[in-house]
């Protein structure tokens, strides 16, 4: 199971730090991601953390700007947002998938589980 908290309403150009609590699952087993959707678009990739925390990933608009970190003691991984644009307006949602899989880290479909998501409004 994964609980997504952190969400809110914060103005162009603030910050804002997203949290994930995981539980259920061998935690320090799985790759963690944030990923988001806007109104009317697919769910996209954000950012992706390895299961020791050494290797990350992110997408071009989260570059610079998004910082993914994880705690396997805690079970928890975080999603810490600066610079923040009215384009990152969406539903954020954390995921977890086994390590060492094949396919690419970010599509959808290679995540087992899901968080419920939280809601980021950027004002401008």
């Amino acid at each position: 199971q994964l609980q997504a908290s952190g969400g809110g309403l914060v103005p162009a150009g603030g910050s804002l730090r997203l949290s994930c609590a995981a539980s259920g699952f061998s935690f320090s087993t799985y790759t963690m991601a944030w990923f988001r959707q806007a109104p009317g678009k697919e769910r996209e990739f954000v950012g992706a953390l390895s299961r020791i925390g050494g290797i990350t990933s992110y997408a071009d608009s989260a570059k610079g700007r998004f910082t993914i970190s994880r705690d396997n003691v805690k079970n928890t991984v975080n999603l810490q947002m600066s610079s923040l644009k009215s384009e990152d307006t969406a539903v954020y949602y954390c995921a977890a998938r086994k390590a060492f899989r094949t396919t690419s880290p970010t599509i959808p479909e290679a995540y087992d589980y899901w968080g419920q998501g939280t809601q980021v409004t950027v004002s401008s």
